[in-house]
Formats: C-alpha cells, structure tokens, sequence
C-alpha cells in the first residue's frame, strides 16, 4: 500500500440498544469489538481511539470529545486533532467482520479520485457509511470548522452535516464488511457467523495469534495436511504433538527463518509421517 494514513476509532457510544454495555468491550470469537476493527489497520501510521482507555492487542493513543458522550461529530473532531497523516481511516468500533481488503479499497478509491474529499463504503442497500471511509484531513477538519461555527458546538451534531459538505466518492462494500453490531441480536448473529464452515478456521487461528502476541503468517493448509498424515500414519494422538513439535523446531530457526522455517519443519515431519505409514502398509 502506498498511501499513508491515520487510523481514528471511535468506540465511546453510549451503546442505548445494548442496555449500555461496553460495546467495545464485547467478544465476538474471542476478540472484543475494538481489537478487530484494530487488527484491519495494523499499518496505519497513528492510531487514535476517542474513548475512556483499555487494554487493547496493540498500542493506541487515546482522547475523548468534548463533553463526553457528545456524539459521532465531536468524537471525530476530537480523533482527528489528534492525527497528522493527509489521509484518515475513520471506523466505528463495532465491526466485527471488517478487514484489511476492505481498508485498502477505500484508500485506494481515495488515492484514484484526486478530487475527492472521502471515500465512503456503502451498504448492501446503497446507503453511505460515513464511519467506514477514508477522508483527507485538511478538508474534514475544515468541514468540521465550519459545522461548530454554523451550530455553535459539534456536540449532537448528525454525522450526514459532515458528508454533505465533502466532495465524496463511494466504495460498494464486500459481504459483511459494513455489518455493524448494535443490538444483541447483531452480536449474536456475528457470533454464529464466525463459526460457519469455510471461515472457523481462520477466524481461531487469528483468535490464538492474537491471544498470543504471534504475528507469524503461516500457510493453515500444510499443517493441517500435516496433521492429517501424522492422524493417519502414525496414529491419532501424533497429529497435535506434530504440530506442536513442528512449532517449536520453527521457533528455534529464529525469527529470520518466518512463514518458511514452519514449511520447512511440516514438510520433514510430513515425509516421516508418510515413511511411518509406508512401513505400515508393507507389514499389512
């Protein structure tokens, strides 16, 4: 990605349809609302979350509106003050599917469109999201200049203000990227959708990376025909054992060994593996 940018979260809602829970704060597959909507900018230049502060997977740099609890235009305002990149990434803090692709298309949409002021995702339904968009910074914090001149104060301020005044280009959202959680029954939903067959198994293994502090990218696919040849050639016990001893053996590589020194080791004990059962199958 070649443009640079801030990210600013906005995560201090009140939260009225979740009872006033700490939205932020609830885990959708193990990982509060907050750390993934954090995990689909890890490249931003700066971080800025507008709420009272919290453990976070990664570090942030924290502010609050003025007052507290003053809605969506005075959070910003107050998340923008404190970026300095040219273009700023503006989420909500409730989007428990959106993810790294859908940011860089919303950068690059900005990066294509010279006269554009913000590119906004759009819902399945056509709608703009104006909490899912990438601004450039002179012109949002102009616009947000002249709403506090015009009102008085940004405090209950409707965010449409804000976007009806910027030159705007428009990004149609991928499934589930704009699915936003403000009932229970979003959390739900978003609960039960992470464990459907096709994606459990990258939402765990990002889950445990997380839970651990591990950034290595690693190819699921050959561990888990690792497992399988360890399950079947040797016998059902060996296939954790071998990947947890494949971990290891990649550990000790160093870091300098990466997403390579895992292939290496799998691809050895996958070739034992296959010698186990080849001696078995001659025996039979």
């Amino acid at each position: 990605m070649t443009t640079a940018y801030d990210a600013v979260v906005l995560a201090g809602g009140a939260a009225r349809r979740l009872g006033g829970s700490d939205k932020p704060g609830v885990r959708v597959g193990g990982r509060t609302l907050l750390d993934r909507v954090l995990a689909a900018c890890p490249d931003a230049g700066r971080t800025v979350v507008v709420a009272d502060p919290r453990p976070t997977a990664r570090p942030v740099r924290w502010t609050r509106e003025d007052p507290p609890g003053g809605g969506p235009l005075a959070a910003l305002d107050a998340g923008a003050r404190e970026t300095g990149a040219g273009v700023l990434l503006v989420l909500s803090a409730d989007l428990p599917f959106l993810d790294g692709a859908t940011v860089r298309r919303l950068l690059v949409a900005l990066d294509e469109a010279p006269g554009a002021e913000a590119a906004l995702l759009t819902d399945d339904e056509g709608r703009d999201q104006p909490l899912v968009a990438a601004y450039r910074r002179t012109p949002l914090l102009r616009e947000l200049a002249l709403l506090a001149e015009r009102r008085g104060t940004l405090a209950g301020g409707p965010l449409r203000l804000l976007t009806g005044g910027l030159n705007l280009t428009r990004v149609a959202a991928a499934p589930l990227a704009s699915f936003d959680c403000d009932t229970w029954e979003d959390i739900a939903t978003a609960r039960a959708r992470i464990r459907e067959h096709g994606t459990v198994l990258d939402e765990w293994i990002t889950a445990v990376k997380d839970e651990l502090g591990i950034e290595l990218d690693v190819d699921t696919g050959v561990l888990l025909d690792l497992a399988r040849d360890a399950a079947h050639g040797v016998a059902r016990p060996a296939a954790p054992l071998t990947t947890f001893l494949v971990g290891y053996a990649a550990a000790r590589a160093g870091t300098e060994g990466g997403p390579e020194a895992v292939a290496e080791a799998a691809r050895k004990a996958a070739a034992l593996a296959q010698r186990w059962a080849a001696e078995q199958d001659e025996a039979g």
